[in-house]
């Protein structure tokens, strides 16, 4: 995901119901829609119509003002799919663009927008990232053999998919149990995936959690491109590698508080949080209402009663503490199937 930390928005510009150009924003640090649609506009913008995403930033950041630019280029009406929920510019795009006499409409597509920008959104709103667990199972619902054996569980147009999903990733998360398992990449190997203005892949941060600080100096996402965040209760047991930044995380019930890792990572403006790790970390998740979407490939085939479960949820007893699922997608992917899910929270739950 090349805007990351920022959101993904378009600028679409309009005029005698004619689309006379087209900006996006590509790059963190670049310029964003509207201003790469004002330049391909040039004087034509005069007295068009400006469709945006998100509200125009009214702030200086690495770049200018976006309500500005619309409104010296001469712009007449702006439509915004949505308000922008960043503090900095919270209504103040707006604002601005009305009291130059801009017409501002607001609310076109809404959902559409909040769909495209849902890791940046909840960032804003709630301090803390998107959290997306991905997982691989059997027909019988089983991911690993009970040796710990799970290369592969889904075949090879299902674990190109998943690079899809990583690619599009602020952070790639995973536990220390899976990194001494199988020793991941934890990185995105698709060509067309992530890719910037400059053709290079974008690397998601790479997240271990590592309580008592046991990953190995020889770990192979170590010696990759791209930076690793360990996380950690104490992080003078943890070595120094210039690819790894080290940072503490208290505890909870002998483990890193999830709640604070998350803060943690919204700290590091990680938007989208994509989890592939064991039952017992994607269960502990699970159990701490932290899941906004959970992504199960399903192949056609059995395990057996010895091999693994999907999720460890050992307080779940009783039929009435089963955790519900809305299921929002299913599809063929190959040979397997992808099921798309998200935790339907209880209102007592939710601040637990």
């Amino acid at each position: 995901m090349t805007t990351s930390p920022n959101p993904n928005v378009g600028c679409v510009i309009v005029k005698d119901n004619q689309e006379i150009a087209v900006g996006w924003h590509q790059r963190a640090g670049e310029a964003h829609a509207e201003i790469n649609a004002l330049n391909r506009a040039g004087e034509e913008a005069k007295g068009a119509t400006a469709f945006v995403t998100l509200e125009p930033c009214s702030h200086h950041g690495k770049t200018g003002p976006c309500a500005d630019a619309l409104i010296n280029a001469g712009i007449s009406t702006v439509f915004v799919a949505m308000k922008d929920p960043n503090p900095l510019v919270a209504g103040q795009g707006i604002k601005r663009l009305q009291d130059a006499g801009i017409d501002v409409k607001v609310g076109l597509l809404e959902g559409r927008a909040r769909e495209l920008n849902k890791g940046f959104i909840k960032r804003m709103e709630t301090g803390k990232p998107f959290v997306r667990v991905k997982m691989a199972m059997s027909l019988d619902g089983k991911t690993a053999m009970a040796s710990g054996e799970s290369q592969w569980v889904t075949g090879p147009d299902a674990r190109r998919d998943v690079q899809q999903y990583r690619a599009r990733s602020s952070a790639i998360l995973t536990g220390i149990g899976t990194v001494l398992a199988d020793d991941p990449s934890l990185n995105v190997r698709l060509e067309n995936s992530a890719i910037g203005n400059d053709g290079e892949i974008r690397q998601p941060l790479r997240v271990i959690l590592d309580s008592q600080g046991r990953i190995p100096e020889s770990a192979k996402l170590l010696a990759l491109e791209g930076q690793v965040l360990l996380l950690t209760a104490d992080k003078t047991k943890v070595f120094e590698h210039e690819n790894m930044l080290v940072e503490e995380v208290p505890l909870k019930n002998d483990k890193l508080d999830l709640n604070n890792v998350m803060k943690v990572l919204a700290e590091h403006e990680i938007n989208d949080v994509h989890v592939e790790a064991g039952s017992v970390l994607c269960g502990a998740l699970l159990n701490e209402n932290l899941v906004d979407e959970i992504i199960v490939y399903m192949a056609s085939h059995l395990m057996g009663d010895g091999a693994q479960g999907l999720f460890a949820l050992p307080d779940i007893e009783t039929m009435q503490q089963r955790i519900n699922l809305k299921i929002e997608d299913i599809r063929a992917v190959g040979d397997d199937w992808r099921i798309t899910a998200k935790p339907i929270i209880e209102k007592h739950q939710e601040q637990k």
